[in-house]
């Protein structure tokens, strides 16, 4: 294995971005709709229990196309939908750089352990490649060259519980999936990475934490967060982590068979 002190790690790290980096899903993309929706003067409103439930919806065209149809029972244009998505972004890029999301506990340990131990870092998520950028450059900037892979979603055909986003990143890696960890936060995100045989740990976020343990079945850990000194983790299922803070060494217990 490659680096000082990692003999017991992965070979990569496969992050999700939304949920798993920041609690970016209820704080920063809900918010981003619900300011482009008043901006185009329509009376949407997507509050914390109805964003929850259209979060089992990957993308963000799709979970507006969903809503349209399902919930206001309306028809709208793919171009509406298209503008409607811009102005979405455009709102949470402004809330990014606003410094409204920050990193949630032993993300930049977890991954500057993994620079520093010469392990390959992706980013594998169903977001748009301009809203990853523009959280990575707020959040990560000194580490963003260390996630030289990005499977975005209009890199793929379909977006998550499909692996097709996984598959795609253990091909540009060139590595297979018992070499790698994936880190995830949602139901979908899981289905992903264990479809492309990938071992997954589980960080909850305050989009997922309502989920029955039931959801997480298929995660090789479930944590409530990956842990930093000062705020230990807690393992709720899975391997036992003395000190509460997730490192490439508790990661490499999840490829044992």
């Amino acid at each position: 294995m490659p680096g000082s002190g990692s003999d017991r790690a992965p070979a990569a790290l496969l992050w999700d971005v939304d949920g798993t980096l920041a609690e970016t899903e209820l704080q920063g993309h809900r918010l981003a709709f619900n300011r482009a929706f008043a901006a185009a003067g329509l009376s949407w409103y997507w509050d914390l229990d109805t964003y929850r439930s259209l979060l089992a919806i990957s993308g963000g065209q799709e979970r507006m196309r969903h809503y349209v149809t399902t919930v206001a029972g309306l028809e709208v244009s793919a171009d509406r939908l298209a503008a409607l998505q811009r102005s979405k972004q455009a709102h949470y890029r402004q809330l990014v750089q606003a410094g409204e999301l920050h990193l949630r506990p032993g993300v930049g340990r977890l991954m500057a352990a993994a620079a520093a131990a010469g392990l390959a870092q992706a980013v594998v998520t169903t977001s748009g490649r301009e809203a990853v950028e523009a959280l990575l450059l707020q959040l990560l900037p000194d580490l963003m060259p260390q996630l030289a892979v990005w499977v975005c979603g209009e890199d793929v055909a379909a977006k998550k519980p499909d692996p097709e986003g996984y598959q795609r990143a253990l091909a540009l890696l060139g590595l297979v999936p018992g070499q790698v960890v994936a880190i995830e936060d949602s139901p979908q995100g899981l289905a992903a990475a264990t479809g492309a045989g990938i071992a997954t740990l589980v960080t909850r976020s305050l989009a997922t934490a309502g989920q029955p343990p039931g959801a997480f079945a298929g995660a090789g850990a479930l944590v409530s967060h990956l842990g930093d000194p000062n705020q230990p983790a807690e393992v709720l299922h899975g391997p036992p982590c003395p000190g509460g803070q997730i490192s490439l060494r508790y990661l490499h217990q999840l490829l044992q068979p």
